[in-house]
C-alpha cells in the first residue's frame, strides 16, 4: 500500500493488510506466539521499527516515481503520462497476486516470508536502477508490486503478533508509521536526490536500504509460525459479512482519488510554474500524513467513523485549494498541509475497519483490501495519466474531487456496521 499506502491503512497502505483479528476478538490457536517473543507489558520496539522500516521500503518504492517523474521519462525517452504507469504497473502487480499468493504462502514461517518479500524489493529496484528500457523497466515494477503483495499480506499481522494484547492496536501504528515516513522523508529525498545526481541514485538507495534491512530482520524480529491449513474464509463468505463491502468500496473510492493526483504531483506543479517545488510541496505532505497518522492513532479506538470523515473531507478542501488557479506557492503548501493531514491516517483507519467488520473472516478481509488497495492504486495512475493527455493537469484536483463525493455517500451510510460511531465486538 503507496502509496502509498496505505499504508494503512489501512490498508496499511499500498499502501496495507492484517494476518489476525483486532484484539476484541478471540484469536486462533495458531496466531499467539509462545509468552517468551513477546515481552508483557511492552512493546519489542526494535523488532516492530525493522517493520516500519519493511512498510517504508514497500511505500517508498511504491510511490517514489512521483518525485522522479520528469526525469525518468526524459531518460527513458517517453513521456511524463507514461512514465506515471510505472506506478500502475507497480499496484498491479500487488493487486493481481495479494489473494493467490496470500494463499500459497500462509504456512509459511513469518520471518522467511517477509525476507523474502525484502529481497524481491531490492532486486526490483536494482533492475530499475540500471535499465534503460522502458519495457524492463516496467516489468521490474511488476515483480516489485508482487513482492508488496508478500509484504503487506503480513506486516500489520506480524505486528499485532508480536505485543502483547492490549497493545497490539498501539504495534500496528508503530509499523504503520513507515508509510508516513515514506511521504514525507522518503519521496522528498528521493526528489532531492534525483534532481541533485539523477534518478537512478534515488533507485540505488532504496536497494541498499532493503539490504540493510535484510540484516536487521534476520537479527531482531523473532520468528512466527504461518496459519493453519484452512485457517482463511472464502472470499465470497467474506463479502457476505456486514460491513466488510463498505469498508471496501471506501477503500478503492479514496485511494483512487489520492492516487490520480499523487502519481501526477510533479505534473501538476508544472502547469502551475511550481516544477521546481515539487520537493517541498512533498515534504510538507508527508510531514502532515506523519501528524494524520499520530493523531489517529491517539484516537481511532473511540472516533473511527469520525476520523474517516474528517480525513476525508480534509483531502477534499486540499483538493479544492489545488484546484484554485492562483499559482501561490503558499497557497499549494497549504493545500499540500490539508491533504497530507486526512490521508495520513487513512490506512490504519481502514485496516482497523475492515478487521473490526470482518471479525472472524478478519484475515481475508484484509488480504481482500490490499487487493483492492492496490487496484485503485493501479486504476489511480491510469486515470490520472488519461487525464493529464485528455485535458491537462489542471483536470487532475477537479477529478479527486468528483471521486470522494462517494466515499461520504457510503462512509455517512455505514452507521450500523463498517464505519460505527463507537467501535466494539463484532
Amino acid at each position: 500500500m503507496s502509496n502509498h499506502a496505505t499504508g494503512a491503512a489501512g490498508s496499511a497502505t499500498t499502501t496495507p493488510g492484517h494476518e489476525t483479528p483486532p484484539a476484541h476478538h478471540k484469536p486462533h490457536a495458531h496466531q499467539t506466539p509462545p509468552t517468551h517473543q513477546r515481552p508483557s507489558g511492552r512493546l519489542p520496539l526494535p523488532a516492530l521499527l525493522a517493520l516500519a522500516t519493511a512498510v517504508f521500503v514497500t511505500s517508498l518504492t511504491e510511490t517514489l516515481p512521483a518525485g522522479v517523474l520528469p526525469g525518468m521519462s526524459a531518460d527513458l525517452g517517453v513521456g511524463e503520462a507514461a512514465a506515471g504507469q510505472t506506478v500502475t504497473v507497480y499496484a498491479l502487480g500487488t493487486a493481481l497476486t495479494a489473494v493467490p499468493l496470500a494463499a500459497r504462502t500462509a504456512d509459511w514461517r513469518r520471518k522467511r516470508l517477509l525476507l523474502t518479500s525484502v529481497a524481491g524489493f531490492a532486486a526490483a529496484n536494482t533492475v530499475t536502477a540500471v535499465s534503460s528500457s522502458y519495457a524492463l523497466t516496467m516489468g521490474a515494477r511488476f515483480l516489485a508490486g508482487v513482492a508488496a503483495g508478500l509484504a503487506w499480506a503480513l506486516l500489520a499481522g506480524y505486528a499485532r503478533r508480536l505485543a502483547p494484547p492490549h497493545l497490539q492496536g498501539r504495534a500496528v501504528a508503530v509499523a504503520m508509521t513507515g508509510i508516513p515516513l515514506a511521504l514525507s522523508l522518503g519521496v522528498p529525498a528521493g526528489t532531492f536526490l534525483g534532481d541533485a545526481v539523477g534518478w537512478r541514485a534515488a533507485f540505488t538507495a532504496m536497494t541498499l536500504i532493503a539490504a540493510g534491512l535484510l540484516g536487521w530482520i534476520a537479527l531482531a524480529v523473532p520468528d512466527l509460525p504461518g496459519e493453519r491449513s484452512g485457517g482463511r474464509a472464502p472470499v465470497a463468505r467474506t463479502l457476505k459479512v456486514p460491513g466488510v463491502l463498505p469498508v471496501l468500496a471506501v477503500t478503492f473510492g479514496l485511494v483512487l482519488a489520492h492516487t490520480v493526483l499523487y502519481t501526477y504531483v510533479a505534473a501538476y506543479l508544472g502547469h502551475l510554474g511550481l516544477g521546481g517545488s515539487t520537493g517541498l510541496v512533498l515534504l510538507v505532505f508527508g510531514v502532515a500524513s506523519l501528524a494524520g497518522i499520530g493523531i489517529t492513532g491517539r484516537h481511532i479506538d473511540r472516533r473511527l467513523r469520525a476520523l474517516t470523515l474528517g480525513g476525508t473531507a480534509l483531502v477534499a478542501v486540499g483538493a479544492a485549494a489545488l484546484a484554485v488557479p492562483a499559482g501561490s506557492t503558499v497557497l499549494v503548501l497549504v493545500a499540500a498541509g490539508l491533504w497530507g493531514l486526512g490521508w495520513g491516517g487513512a490506512p490504519t483507519l481502514l485496516q482497523t475497519a475492515v478487521a473490526d467488520a470482518g471479525g472472524d473472516a478478519a484475515d481475508t478481509a484484509q488480504t481482500m483490501l490490499v487487493s483492492l488497495w492496490n487496484a485503485a492504486m493501479a486504476a489511480g495512475g491510469l486515470a490520472g495519466g488519461l487525464l493529464l493527455d485528455g485535458l491537462g493537469a489542471g483536470a487532475l484536483p477537479w477529478g479527486v474531487l468528483l471521486l470522494l463525493a462517494p466515499v461520504v455517500a457510503v462512509v455517512t451510510g455505514a452507521r450500523a456496521h463498517g464505519f460505527p460511531a463507537q467501535r466494539g465486538p463484532a
